[in-house]
């Protein structure tokens, strides 16, 4: 866990913890709100055996920006869980960071739709990623 910023969104973030694939992967949240999630992975240690990003890879970005969007969007005592997902990739990072930006499409009460926008060190569009979450009820403690 880090320290406390000024971005209660991303202290949000930070304090519930991506979970253990996106932090192998070494994704780093940036900027954290209902509005607009920011992301940072590696390429290295996240490719393909001939040197790409790994298609998944890119995925996994997307899909950690867009669930942990909604459950923000979502509010305490209810939980978005992820229902679909689909990725266009248009270009394939080799080298340095890539990142991902998510914005919601639309946000209701029981259904959320978000697009991740990753790109490379250039600012390059490597994959297009859209994400449909369900809302529900979270569980009742045991």
């Amino acid at each position: 866990m880090s320290e406390t910023t000024t971005d209660p969104g991303l202290d949000w973030a930070t304090a519930r913890g991506m979970g253990a694939l996106a932090e192998k992967m070494g994704l780093k949240f940036v900027e954290f709100s209902v509005e607009r999630s920011v992301a940072t992975m590696p390429v290295e240690g996240n490719t393909q055996p001939v040197g790409l990003m790994h298609g998944g890879a890119y995925v996994v970005l997307g899909e950690s920006l867009g669930s942990m969007s909604a459950n923000l969007h979502a509010g305490p005592g209810r939980l978005a869980v992820g229902v679909d997902i689909n990725a266009t990739h248009t270009r394939s990072a080799t080298s340095g960071v890539v990142t991902g930006v998510c914005t919601p499409v639309h946000l209701g009460r029981s259904i959320t739709v978000h697009e991740i926008v990753v790109t490379d060190d250039q600012g390059r569009r490597c994959s297009t990623i859209r994400i449909t979450n369900m809302i529900k009820d979270a569980p009742a403690a045991s």
